[in-house]
């Protein structure tokens, strides 16, 4: 039972995963504006080599204390979210800031999948209903007249993968070890990804314009630095049906933000296939139990009380 200072702090938490939620919403938007002027990795390098610095910053004493596993585990992490980063960025460049928003959002459909393939866990029904749902809500709001997907559509939906992923890994790792450093770790190896291919493949430089600076600085600060922060902390005091059915709020967040800071709109079967996306991950998210279970105990209880 949760008592009211419980439930006080739980709200708290909820509050704070909604705001994290929007500000990664509103990441496809900066990342948009950033690849107007700087080349993909990087862009993927000064975001999160500032984020590394901010958030490395703040939490300089267990940086001071980390142990060779939560650096390796960190290793692999960045790897992995340096994957997730590069599709989406790249993905960018080729589909609209909206199909970029719900089509990442997938990766919560994904996860059950994937433990499904690697892990034998079979999949609940309801994940197996929503991603029916979302199948068709992807074939709405991507497919052309000619019925092909473009590959920026492509490039996302793999980095749903990579994320679905990430998740599963993050899970698997973050036993014994402190999440917040190897959060930080995580972001410094992505950036250092991100430079090492900047160096190879492009010719990296700082922003030269103030449109290319403020997309930097809000990646690095909000959507990351202040995103994984504000996810680590409020993490420890909600519980994960709360933040999945949060997180799946994202596509809508860069949706709003894409109409209202470019005047992105999409064609009426695409509001129809994003609707639908978004109520498939909402349904794989919905805990259906708990409310039929609950309504049983109190059936149970008036039956003994008389």
């Amino acid at each position: 039972m949760i008592n009211g200072r419980g439930l006080n702090t739980q709200l708290k938490a909820d509050f704070m995963m909604l705001m994290v939620t929007m500000l990664w919403g509103s990441s496809y938007l900066f990342m948009k504006m950033g690849l107007d002027s700087l080349q993909e990795f990087n862009l993927i390098a000064l975001r999160f080599g500032i984020a590394f610095i901010l958030a490395g910053a703040v939490f300089n004493k267990r940086l001071i204390r980390i142990e060779f596993k939560t650096f390796f585990y960190g290793l692999i992490l960045g790897t992995i979210l340096f994957l997730v980063i590069s599709a989406v960025t790249i993905g960018l460049k080729f589909t609209s800031i909206s199909n970029a928003g719900f089509l990442f959002s997938l990766s919560v459909v994904f996860v059950p999948l994937l433990l499904a393939i690697f892990f034998k866990i079979k999949p609940e029904k309801k994940v197996v209903f929503g991603v029916g749902i979302a199948i068709i809500g992807i074939a709405l709001l991507t497919l052309n007249n000619g019925l092909m997907i473009n590959s920026g559509d492509y490039l996302i939906i793999l980095g749903a993968v990579f994320y679905a992923t990430q998740i599963i890994v993050t899970d698997k790792l973050t036993k014994n070890v402190d999440s917040i450093t190897l959060g930080i770790i995580q972001l410094g190896v992505a950036g250092a990804w991100g430079l090492l291919f900047s160096l190879v493949f492009e010719e990296p430089h700082l922003p030269g314009t103030t449109e290319s600076w403020v997309s930097i600085m809000a990646l690095s600060i909000l959507c990351s630095a202040i995103g994984f922060i504000g996810q680590a902390v409020a993490q420890k005091h909600t519980t994960p049906t709360h933040t999945g059915l949060i997180f799946s709020l994202e596509p809508v967040f860069a949706a709003g933000f894409a109409f209202i800071f470019v005047g992105e709109t999409l064609p009426a079967k695409g509001y129809i296939g994003a609707i639908l996306i978004f109520i498939g991950v909402v349904v794989a998210e919905m805990n259906f139990k708990k409310p039929f279970m609950r309504k049983r105990f109190h059936k149970a209880a008036k039956g003994s009380k008389a």
